[in-house]
């Protein structure tokens, strides 16, 4: 696995890599690399010839009040993982090497960022991206590969790459779990034990909501009464949001129709930690005028 820490030398890299008519997958990740980054990483091993794996805890999509500095960071580690799960390039720039000087020009996102963790993370997702149009010009991917449990950012991507033309395939990938129904993601780090025992109340919650859909709910007001109170009987948890929306679009949803995404955010005293499920259900017939 060859490391690369500078902008020039990945991007002649990856001329190469396209002029020997190679494909080029793409997993963009902030490091702490666990179970989700690496089912990212082999499924971009199965479907390309290059596997490039980026590291950058990107300072513009963190808020003034949170966990910039202190988000977990194990280079070694990481470095570790993603030669098991076959990537051929680690790119691991700094902060300087990135943004060398102040940005003349800035991405701003103009819509599906009004809802889910948009609505509390004001420019969060302007910064995202801003550092994915960054890393698509320098990676120039053929697909990039992303995790079903930032769903938002799924959203997001997806207008990205669609608003300017990237000639790159979206390839989201479903949520890798624990054992005990937890989405894994680095912040789980932050959690107690105490927390870490009630954590798996959110998805159950979602279960729930799903089960209660099978069972024909269509009320998208009864979905997240119910699915509060089952975070709030279970966790001591301060609920950020819950939210029924169409997807990808995040149009908020008064009856379940189409494809569907019930989304969760809540705050532990370190951590906060986000959950979804997207479903699938028949469209509501149409009354005649």
């Amino acid at each position: 696995m060859i490391i690369i820490d500078r902008i020039l030398d990945m991007q002649a890299l990856m001329r190469r890599c396209r002029r020997e008519g190679k494909t080029i997958g793409f997993v963009p990740t902030m490091g702490y690399l666990h179970e989700g980054h690496a089912a990212l990483i082999d499924r971009a091993r199965e479907e390309n010839d290059v596997v490039v794996v980026s590291i950058f805890v990107n300072p513009l999509q963190f808020g003034p009040n949170e966990d910039f500095a202190r988000y977990p960071r194990d280079f070694a580690r990481d470095r570790r993982i993603a030669e098991q799960h076959g990537a051929d390039v680690l790119f691991h720039p700094e902060a300087g090497e990135m943004y060398p000087g102040p940005l003349t020009v800035q991405a701003v996102v103009k819509a599906r960022t009004d809802v889910l963790c948009g609505r509390s993370r004001p420019g969060h997702f302007d910064g995202v991206a801003t550092v994915l149009i960054k890393l698509f010009n320098i990676v120039m991917p053929d697909r990039a590969y992303f995790g079903r449990k930032d769903a938002q950012q799924v959203a997001v991507v997806d207008g990205l790459i669609r608003d300017f033309n990237f000639p790159i395939e979206l390839v989201p990938v479903p949520t890798v779990r624990e054992a005990d129904g937890l989405a894994k993601s680095s912040r789980n780090v932050y959690l107690s034990p105490q927390e870490r025992r009630e954590a798996p109340a959110l998805y159950q919650a979602l279960q729930a909501a799903a089960a209660a859909v099978e069972g024909g709910e269509r009320s998208a007001a009864a979905i997240r009464r119910l699915v509060r109170e089952q975070i709030e009987a279970h966790t001591n948890a301060e609920i950020d949001y819950v939210d029924v929306c169409s997807y990808p679009d995040l149009a908020p949803l008064a009856v379940l129709e189409g494809t569907v995404i019930i989304a969760i955010a809540v705050r532990f005293a370190s951590a906060r930690l986000i959950d979804n499920l997207i479903l699938e259900l028949p469209k509501a017939p149409r009354q005649e005028e």
